[in-house]
C-alpha cells in the first residue's frame, strides 16, 4: 500500500513539473516576437490560435486569416496585445472600428 502511495505521489509530482514547463513555454515573450515574419501559410494555425475562445469562431477566422495576409503577423494569445503589430493594429473599418480580431 506505501508504494502505491509512494508511486502516486510520484507521478503527480512528475506530471505537474511538466504541465508547468509547458505552461512556462507558452508564455508571451515581447522581446522575442517579430511582427511580420509569418508566412502566408502559417496564417490559419496562427488564426486558429488566436481565435479559440471566441463564440464568433467564423467571423473571426476570416478577419483573422484577411488582416494575416495583409499584414504577416498575428498577435500572441487570444485577445489583446495588438501593440504588437502595428499593421494589425491600426487596420480599421470604414467606421472606424478595428478590423482585425
Amino acid at each position: 500500500m506505501a508504494k502505491l502511495i509512494t508511486s502516486l505521489l510520484f507521478f503527480a509530482i512528475l506530471f505537474s513539473s511538466i504541465f508547468l514547463t509547458m505552461s512556462k513555454e507558452a508564455e508571451y515573450h515581447p522581446e522575442t516576437y517579430v511582427p511580420g515574419k509569418l508566412k502566408s501559410y502559417q496564417c490559419g494555425g496562427e488564426c486558429t490560435r488566436r481565435c479559440s475562445n471566441t463564440k464568433y469562431h467564423k467571423p473571426c477566422m476570416f478577419f483573422c486569416q484577411k488582416c494575416c495576409a495583409k499584414c504577416l503577423c498575428v498577435p500572441p494569445g487570444t485577445y489583446g496585445n495588438k501593440q504588437v503589430c502595428p499593421c494589425y493594429n491600426n487596420w480599421k473599418t470604414q467606421q472606424g472600428g478595428p478590423k482585425c480580431p
